[in-house]
C-alpha cells in the first residue's frame, strides 16, 4: 500500500507540472548524444508521420478529437497511478481487468509522448514497464487451470499475447527516448523472456491455425521488429521448427492443435482461415477479434520489412477481409452471429477502427471507407489515422452501400460460403460454410433474418457473457456445447433429435455443405441453394431461400424450400426462433400446466415444451409482432405434423440462456419430406395513436403442384386470389441458354424457362 501510494504521489506531481508547464518536454527527458541517431518509432508510428501528424494538429477535426479523447483517458490514469498486481483472476476479475487496462493506456500514452512531445507520458510508460520487469521474473504460471495454455499475466496465453502486442506498441515509442541500460533490463527481464514463454514455453498456442495462435504469433513479431530480433521475427512468421507436438492433439474446447503437415506462424495463419474473398472460418466475430493482429503486424512490417510486401500476400486477402467483415454487419454495423459470437459486437469496435484506417491507407484509399470512419467518429493516432481524417475533412467520402454478396468459405474457397441477401431493410443470412474451427457450430444450412438491423429469426450466438465476471469467470459456459452449438439452436433441419456430425468436431471439420446456386441478377428475385449430404449419413437434405420483391406485397418476402430425401425413415424438425410477441396461430394448440422439457440431450433439454398443436394438412399461419412490425410466417403442413411452441431454458438453474421463443414444424416417420414457408413482413403498430395497420398477412395459401428429384414447383396464392409459381430445377444449376433450358408439364400448363429457376405470376 505504502508503495502504490508513492505512485500515486508521483504521477500526481508530474501531471500537475506537465499543466503547469504545458507539453514542453520535461527536464526528465534523456538527451540525445552526437553519435545517437534516431530510429523510433517505426512500427505504427512513424518518424515521418509523426512529423506530419504535428504539422496537422489543431486542424483536422476528427483526429484532433480522438487525440483529446485519448489524453482525456490516460490523463486519469496518470492520475490514479500504477499498479501491476499479482495475477489472480479470469477474466473480468480485477487483476485480469487491470492489467488489460494498462497495456491499452501504455500503447495511447507511447503515442502520446511522440505526437505532443510531453515526457510526462515516456516516463509513465517506462515506469509502468519498469513495475513489470520487477514483477514478470517472480510470477509462476497463472493459478486459474481453465486454459489449454495458461498465461503469467493472465489466465490464459492469449492475453498474455494482447498485452505484448500493445506494449511493443507503447515501448516502440520511447524506445530512443531510454537509455540504453534501461532498454537492456527491459529485455533481458521482461521482453524476451516474454516472447520465449508465449511460443517456446507454449507450442500448443503458439504453432496452430488458429485467432490464438495469431495473437502469439504477432506479439512475438512485433517485440522483435521493436528489438531487431531476427530469431524472435523468423519465430513469428513461421513457427517454432521443432514443437514437439503429437498430431491430433486438442485443446479444451476440442479444437484441433496439429494435423500432419500444416503451416504454422503467421503465414500459416494467413494462408489457411481465409478464403480469396477475405471470409475468415471462425465466423465474423472471431475475425473481427483476429483482424487487429494481422493488420497491425502488417502495418508494422510494411513499415519495417517492406521487401515482404504483405498487402500484396495472397491477392491481398488481409485487405479483402476487412471488406469482407463489414459485409458481414447488419444495419447497425453489429456482426452476424455466426458461429461463437456475442450479439452486439460491431464494427464500432476499437479493432475495427484500427482495420477500417489501415485499409483506407494501404488499399487504394477507397472513398466508401471513409464513410465508415465517419459512423466510427474516431480514428486512429497514426499515419493511417491521419490520412483517414483529412480525407474525411476533404469531403471525400462515399456511401458504403452493402449489397447482396457471396463470401466463400475456406483456404481456395471451395468449402461452401456464407450467402447474403440484401432488398430494401431486409438481410437474409444463409450460412452453408465448413464447420468454422474450434468456434464453429453444428448448424449446416441455417439461416437468420434482420429488418433494419432487427433481428427478426435470429442465431442464438454464443452461451458467455464476455468479461463478466459473475457469469463463470467471463469464460464460455457449458452451455455453449450443451446448446447453443447444437444443431436445434438454429434455424434448420434436425433429424431424429441428433445434431449434424452427432455434434462431433473431427467429423464436422472434414465436411462442408456444398454450393448449388448464389443468383442476385434480379434484385426483385435473388436465390440461394445449397446441398448437405454429410451431417446425417444417408440423408440429403437441399435448402433453398429466395428473397423476392413484388409489388403486389407491401415488402420483400422470403420463400423458404427445405427437401429432404433418406435412405430410412426418420423424424424431422424444422425451429424458427422468432422474437416478438406471439399474436395468432390458425391451428388449435394445448398449453400444459406444468412444463417439461421437449427432449433429453442434444440441445433438446434446454427447450421447454410450451404448446403443441397438430396440423389438419392444411397451411399452417404463425403471426407475431417485434418492435411495432408484423411478420406472418406461412408453411406447407401434412396432416398429423406437429407444431411446437417451445422456449429456451429448460435445465438452467442459474439462468445462463436467454428465455427465447421457437416455433418448430415436426414430421414424423418419413424418408423423404419437403418443408416450405413464405415469411412476409408487414404493417406497423403505433403505441400513441393505437392504430394496427396491415396487420395480417397477405398469403392466402401455399401449395405444392410438383415434386420429384429433378424439378420443385410451388403455387402461392395470395388474399386477393393473385397466383404465382415459383419452380425450381434441383439438379440442373447451369444459366447458359445450351444447357439451362428447362421444360415442365404443371396443372394442364407448360412452363419453359431458362436457368435454375423462375418466378413467375398465373393470373
Amino acid at each position: 500500500m505504502q508503495s502504490q501510494l508513492k505512485f500515486n504521489f508521483k504521477y500526481s506531481f508530474l501531471f500537475i507540472l506537465s499543466l503547469f508547464f504545458g507539453c514542453q518536454p520535461m527536464a526528465q527527458q534523456r538527451i540525445l548524444t552526437h553519435n545517437e541517431v534516431k530510429h523510433h518509432p517505426k512500427l505504427i508510428l512513424t518518424q515521418k508521420g509523426v512529423a506530419e501528424i504535428k504539422s496537422k494538429l489543431g486542424n483536422i477535426p476528427l483526429f484532433d478529437t480522438s487525440l483529446e479523447e485519448a489524453k482525456a483517458e490516460v490523463d486519469a490514469e496518470i492520475r490514479l497511478g500504477i499498479e501491476v498486481p499479482v495475477p489472480k483472476d479470469l477474466s473480468g476479475g480485477y487483476t485480469h481487468e487491470r492489467h488489460k487496462r494498462n497495456f491499452l493506456m501504455m500503447q495511447k500514452a507511447g503515442v502520446l509522448f511522440q505526437i505532443l512531445e510531453d515526457d510526462t507520458y515516456a516516463i509513465y510508460v517506462r515506469d509502468m514497464l519498469m513495475a513489470y520487469a520487477k514483477l514478470y521474473p517472480t510470477l509462476p504460471i497463472h493459478p486459474q487451470e481453465r486454459s489449454y495454455a495458461r498465461g503469467k499475466l493472465f489466465w490464459q496465453a492469449l492475453n498474455d499475447s494482447n498485452w505484448l502486442v500493445y506494449t511493443s506498441q507503447a515501448y516502440d515509442c520511447i524506445y530512443d527516448w531510454l537509455s540504453k541500460e534501461d532498454r537492456d533490463l527491459l529485455e533481458k527481464d521482461l521482453f524476451r523472456p516474454f516472447a520465449d514463454y508465449i511460443s517456446i514455453g507454449n507450442p500448443q498456442f503458439f504453432n496452430r491455425v488458429h485467432n490464438h495462435s495469431t495473437w502469439g504469433n504477432v506479439a512475438v513479431g512485433m517485440i522483435a521488429l521493436v528489438m531487431d530480433d531476427a530469431e524472435l521475427l523468423d519465430r513469428a512468421l513461421y513457427g517454432i521448427k521443432d514443437d514437439k507436438l503429437t498430431a491430433g492433439m486438442r485443446d479444451n474446447d476440442g479444437g484441433l492443435i496439429k494435423k500432419e503437415g500444416q503451416k504454422v506462424g503467421f503465414y500459416g495463419n494467413l494462408d489457411e482461415p481465409f478464403s480469396p474473398d477475405g471470409y475468415y472460418t471462425e465466423g465474423p466475430y472471431y475475425q473481427r477479434y483476429a483482424m487487429y493482429p494481422f493488420l497491425i503486424f502488417a502495418q508494422a512490417l510494411e513499415n519495417v520489412k517492406p521487401e515482404l510486401k504483405i498487402f500484396e500476400y495472397k491477392d491481398g486477402v488481409l485487405l479483402k477481409a476487412v471488406n469482407a467483415l463489414l459485409n458481414l454487419t447488419d444495419a447497425d454495423g453489429d456482426f452476424f452471429p455466426i458461429n461463437d459470437a456475442q450479439k452486439g459486437m460491431s464494427y464500432f469496435s476499437r479493432e475495427l477502427v484500427t482495420c477500417v484506417d489501415i485499409a483506407y491507407y494501404y488499399g487504394g484509399q477507397n472513398p466508401e471507407l471513409l464513410d465508415i470512419a465517419q459512423k466510427q467518429n474516431r480514428v486512429s493516432l497514426d499515419d493511417t489515422g491521419l490520412s483517414v481524417a483529412v480525407a474525411i475533412k476533404e469531403e471525400k467520402a462515399k456511401p458504403f452501400v452493402k449489397k447482396s454478396i457471396e463470401l466463400r468459405d475456406g483456404q481456395m474457397g471451395d468449402e461452401g460460403a456464407i450467402g447474403i441477401l440484401r432488398s430494401d431493410d431486409l438481410e437474409l443470412v444463409f450460412k452453408y460454410a465448413a464447420q468454422g474451427l474450434s468456434h464453429g457450430h453444428y448448424d449446416k444450412l441455417s439461416f437468420s433474418l434482420y429488418n433494419a438491423g432487427q433481428e427478426v429469426l435470429q442465431d442464438y450466438g454464443l452461451a458467455r457473457y464476455v468479461n463478466i465476471e459473475q457469469k463463470g469467470g467471463g469464460n464460455y459456459l457449458k452451455e455453449n456445447t450443451t446448446w447453443a452449438k447444437q444443431t436445434i439452436a438454429h434455424n434448420t433441419l434436425v433429424q431424429n433429435e441428433t445434431s449434424h456430425f452427432k455434434g462431433d468436431y473431427e467429423t464436422g471439420s472434414q465436411h462442408h455443405s456444398e454450393k448449388y446456386l448464389f443468383n442476385v441478377d434480379d434484385e426483385n428475385l435473388q436465390v440461394v441453394s445449397a446441398i448437405e449430404e454429410n451431417a446425417y449419413p444417408g440423408t440429403k437434405i437441399q435448402r433453398t431461400m429466395a428473397l423476392i420483391k413484388d409489388e403486389n406485397f407491401e415488402n420483400p418476402f422470403v420463400l423458404d424450400i427445405v427437401k429432404v430425401n433418406s435412405a430410412t425413415s426418420n423424424n424431422y424438425d424444422l425451429p424458427f426462433y422468432y422474437l416478438g410477441q406471439l399474436l395468432q396461430t390458425n391451428f388449435k394448440y394445448e398449453t400444459p400446466k406444468t412444463l417439461t422439457q421437449l427432449g433429453d440431450s442434444n440441445g433438446y433439454q434446454h427447450l421447454y415444451k410450451e404448446g403443441l398443436g397438430i396440423s389438419d394438412g392444411n397451411n399452417t399461419s404463425f403471426n407475431w409482432m417485434l418492435n411495432n412490425t408484423f411478420y406472418t410466417l406461412t408453411s406447407v403442413t401434412s396432416k398429423g405434423d406437429e407444431l411446437v411452441l417451445a422456449r429456451i431454458g429448460a435445465n438452467d438453474p442459474v439462468f445462463n440462456l436467454r428465455r427465447e421463443p421457437a416455433f418448430i414444424i415436426r414430421k414424423k416417420d418419413k424418408k423423404d419430406a419437403i418443408f416450405i414457408s413464405i415469411l412476409e413482413t408487414h404493417g406497423s403498430y403505433s403505441p400513441v395513436s393505437e392504430f394496427a395497420l396491415n396487420a395480417y398477412g397477405q398469403i392466402k395459401n401455399i401449395a405444392v403442384i410438383h415434386d420429384d428429384e429433378d424439378y420443385t414447383a410451388i403455387e402461392i396464392t395470395s388474399k386477393d386470389d393473385k397466383k404465382w409459381w415459383f419452380v425450381m430445377a434441383n439438379n440442373n444449376n447451369n444459366n447458359s441458354s445450351n444447357d439451362g433450358q428447362h421444360q415442365l408439364y404443371i396443372n394442364d400448363t407448360t412452363v419453359k424457362w431458362e436457368g435454375p429457376f423462375v418466378f413467375k405470376p398465373i393470373n
